[in-house]
């Protein structure tokens, strides 16, 4: 079972903006990066859409603590810090190293999409929560 998932990468030019640092909507993206990710590790896909499960994101937060520049390279790290019965919620940290850039949490539902495209919330299938658990530690 997966319930943590860390991914490094490097900030790309287009990511920054005129003072040449990351713009706070990349963060986000970021996280969901690393999400997906988190989901491939267990074996899954979080897009498939002949199956009718959709996951919206429902809640999202950030707090920013250092800048990140053109270049610099960082590491995601995603956790489960909870999974309902039909929501998983996820914490983010970004670091540079030793030091902290970033946090975040955001909270996703499972939803079913009706034939006139309306979206119902639905409990996570069997199948899918199998693969993921809690994380125990906020490392």
């Amino acid at each position: 079972m997966t319930s943590e998932y860390r991914l490094r990468r490097s900030v790309h030019f287009y990511e920054t903006d005129a003072a040449g640092i990351v713009h706070f909507s990349w963060f986000p993206r970021y996280m969901e990066e690393a999400e997906h990710a988190l989901w491939r590790a267990a074996g899954l896909s979080i897009s498939r859409p002949a199956s009718g499960i959709g996951w919206p994101r429902v809640a999202m937060s950030f707090e920013f603590y250092r800048p990140l520049r053109f270049e610099d390279e960082f590491e995601i790290q995603i956790r489960i810090t909870a999974i309902e019965e039909k929501r998983i919620h996820y914490a983010c940290l970004l670091r540079r190293g030793d030091t902290q850039l970033a946090s975040g949490t955001m909270t996703i539902a499972c939803t079913n999409r009706a034939p006139d495209g309306t979206m119902k919330s639905m409990p996570i299938p069997r199948e899918i929560a199998a693969r993921f658990q809690v994380a125990e530690s906020t490392s």
